[in-house]
């Protein structure tokens, strides 16, 4: 927006805190290349568009604005002579994309010293040398520390995540290995037992009678109730008295395994009506034997199933197949992100999940995405441990007008008063020296705020922390973002 211009007086702007000590030679430069306009209320400049002017206020009222989702928020108000704003960082060339990083507006008519951006970095690297290299080396040399740290801490992160995956899958692995095991060695014992029952004088009938028993143990093994410990103990008290009563060697061996197939009594007695007296303890053991092959086929699948599950949550996670940019539902992204942090949240804190599954999915970097729900559950898990080590972890989701919340809450230590403005700001960290970098925040702040044009805030108290971040539902534009 242009305003109205006006003669430039070297001696009003040398009267500025910003050209105090500039010669009279400089000024009028400054003058000559520069010029004075006159702003009515309204609008200067808008956040992201090319910053080609450096401004100072000579006099009136100036409102600075960051954008926040989908709301211009005020971070700046002043009616200071010299204040300035705009192309600040114009010396340093190509090297920055040279947008102006938030809006300007005058609440009054207002006059600026504005100088074009060329002839700002022009005079900076010709009138200040030595000043411009120290302002690009701190820069530049933070722009690389900030990156190089947040290298290191996304590695951190990972070998923390993959200790974790590692885990976790050790776990189903080690028991479908055993089951494995066990199974050969239950299943050759069932030969063996078929042999024995074989090589007696039994008749067809009986046979058919034994095998069509033992095809629909099988089948009640799938379908076994789930007992209580109390109920699961009476019955196994029972079905070992039935067995030693029947002369069944190892009946309190043989009961537990029944027990858990849903086999009972009344079961067992149709064994009794379809074989021979003597024949009853080959046939209830060739049964155990069945029905222990069944559980251990069970187990063995339901641990490869796990490991399935644990390998695309990682999957999942990453998102090594996915686009970058896509429509993802925060749900599925949530639980895998869950899943890789479940052996550092550990037992004692509990996972709850309040999700309102009717919300749809949204525009977004998927993961980058985890990458902000793995800093903010990473710190309240560290929260609760300074608390005892034992919590409650709510993670839950919700529609807010057109945006979409996810929250953290947790029942750790809480956030300083005095720390809650500063906890989004590079290298600031609550934790002690060497568990943090300060970044896991900074990091999450723009990847919300800057990547998903969404926003992030924190409630906290000791006992009921929340860190809230809301997504837009709708893209800003149809196309996939640069």
């Amino acid at each position: 927006m242009s305003g109205e211009c006006l003669p430039c007086n070297p001696a009003e702007i040398g009267a500025l805190f910003l050209f105090e000590k500039l010669t009279p030679e400089q000024l009028g430069r400054l003058c000559a290349e520069g010029r004075v306009e006159r702003f009515e209320p309204g609008p200067v400049y808008t956040e992201g568009e090319p910053a080609t002017c450096f401004y100072v206020m000579l006099e009136g009222t100036v409102v600075l604005y960051r954008r926040v989702g989908g709301d211009d928020v005020e971070v700046s108000r002043t009616s200071q002579r010299g204040v300035y704003a705009g192309s600040m960082q114009a010396y340093l060339g190509d090297r920055v994309r040279q947008v102006y990083n938030n809006s300007m507006r005058v609440t009054e008519p207002t006059r600026f010293f504005v100088l074009p951006a060329d002839t700002f970095a022009g005079v900076m690297q010709e009138w200040f040398p030595m000043a411009v290299h120290l302002l690009e080396g701190l820069f530049f040399g933070s722009k690389n520390t900030q990156r190089m740290i947040g290298q290191r801490e996304r590695l951190l992160a990972l070998g923390s995540l993959s200790a974790g995956l590692t885990h976790e899958l050790n776990n189903p692995a080690a028991a479908a290995v055993r089951a494995t095991a066990t199974l050969r060695e239950r299943v050759g014992k069932m030969r063996h037992k078929l042999a024995v029952i074989a090589q007696g004088s039994y008749s067809p009938e009986v046979m058919a009678k034994l095998i069509d028993i033992q095809e629909r143990t099988a089948e009640r093994v799938a379908k076994a109730p789930t007992l209580s410990p109390l109920e699961a103990a009476d019955r196994e008290d029972e079905l070992t008295d039935w067995l030693d009563d029947r002369g069944i060697p190892e009946g309190w061996r043989i009961a537990p395994t029944f027990v858990q197939a849903g086999l009972d009594m009344d079961w067992l007695e149709q064994v009794v009506t379809a074989v021979d007296e003597d024949m009853l303890p080959s046939a209830v053991g060739w049964l155990s034997y069945t029905v222990e092959t069944e559980l251990l086929m069970d187990e063995i699948s339901d641990s490869t199933t796990r490991i399935s599950h644990l390998v695309d949550a990682a999957k999942q996670y990453s998102q090594l197949d996915r686009a970058p940019f896509r429509r993802a539902d925060v749900h599925e992204l949530l639980d895998s992100t869950l899943v890789m942090l479940s052996g550092k949240i550990g037992r004692d804190i509990q996972v709850v999940k309040d999700y309102d599954r009717t919300l749809p999915r949204i525009p977004a970097y998927p993961a980058e995405l985890n990458q902000v729900w793995t800093n903010l559950v990473d710190n309240a898990v560290a929260a609760m441990n300074s608390a005892g080590g034992r919590g409650t972890l709510t993670v839950r989701t919700a529609r807010e007008n057109d945006r979409l919340l996810v929250e953290f809450r947790d029942t750790g230590v809480g956030i300083p008063a005095e720390h809650r403005e500063r906890i989004f700001d590079p290298f600031f960290t609550t934790k002690p020296v060497g568990e943090g970098t300060g970044l896991g925040l900074d990091i999450s702040w723009r990847i919300v705020v800057d990547k998903h044009h969404g926003s992030i805030q924190v409630e906290s108290e000791p006992g009921d922390t929340r860190f809230q971040v809301l997504l837009p539902l709708t893209a800003a534009e149809e196309e996939e973002p640069a």
